[in-house]
Formats: C-alpha cells, structure tokens, sequence
C-alpha cells in the first residue's frame, strides 16, 4: 500500500497545482498524472528488482528476464499514453488488462512468500495478497477506467 501514497500524493499536488495555476481543479489531468507518475515508477522497478520480480512469474513462462523488463517498458510507456488525450482511452483499456494479468504473478508470488526486494522467499506470503494486494489491484483498475475512461 506504500505505492499507492505515490498515485494518492502526486494527485493531490497535482489537483491542488492545477487550482493555483488555472484556477480550477483540473480532476482529468491530475488523475492520469498520479497514475502516469505510479506506473512509471513501477516500471522503473523492474530494472532495479529484476531478480525479484523474475521470481514472481510462473514457472511454466519462459524468458522470466525478458518479461520483466518487456513489461517494465510497458509500464513506462503507458505512463506516457495516459497523459497523451488522444491515445489516453486505449492506454487506459490496455493499463486494465495488464493489472488484471498482473495479478496472477501475484498470486504466484504470495504462495511462494517470495519478496521482490530482496529476491528471495522471505515475502509476506498469502497474508499481504489478502490484505493487501487484492485492494490495491481494485484501486489501480477503478482509478484507471475512471481518469482514463469514463472521464474522457
């Protein structure tokens, strides 16, 4: 949940900014830059934690490696198209999908206590996808289809 202070606090600038600057809160562009801010923070993760997050993906994928940093691109990059209004909708859409696929290596990663950080299995386990993880993941998806969606 410390991650989503990131999405939470740089809206919260964002909005309080846009009110300075323009006189109005500006809901649009604050939210898609709290999420564009979390995601790429997270897909800059993927090159420091890589053996970490390698571990997280299913054994039955191949080329662990070339995922993490495929996806940590991806990240990146939908981070970028959400501040982009013309293809903010798709991004967001596909930002969707990827959360939903997400998931399942969290999953994987819980039941094998693995912590991403430290690349080993000394991870919180079952508990931290119960209490955490599976909140997160409804924010995330919420917060995308509303600031990327369905307030276009």
């Amino acid at each position: 949940m410390k991650l989503l202070s990131i999405l939470f606090g740089v809206f919260i600038l964002a909005l309080i900014g846009t009110k300075l600057i323009q006189g109005e809160w500006n809901w649009l562009f604050s939210g898609n830059l709290g999420m564009c801010v979390f995601i790429i923070f997270t897909g800059f993760s993927h090159f420091k934690f890589q053996k970490g997050m390698a571990m997280m993906i299913p054994d039955f994928i191949p080329f662990k490696m070339f995922w993490v940093y495929f996806t940590g691109i991806l990240e990146i990059a939908a981070g970028i198209g959400l501040m982009i209004p013309a293809i903010r909708e798709i991004t967001a859409i596909l930002l969707i999908v990827f959360y939903v696929l997400v998931f399942m290596a969290n999953v994987n990663s819980s039941k094998k206590n693995i912590n991403i950080f430290k690349a080993d299995y000394t991870g919180p386990g079952m508990k931290y996808l119960y209490k955490e993880r599976v909140l997160m993941q409804i924010i995330l998806i919420a917060w995308t289809w509303y600031f990327g969606i369905f307030l276009q």
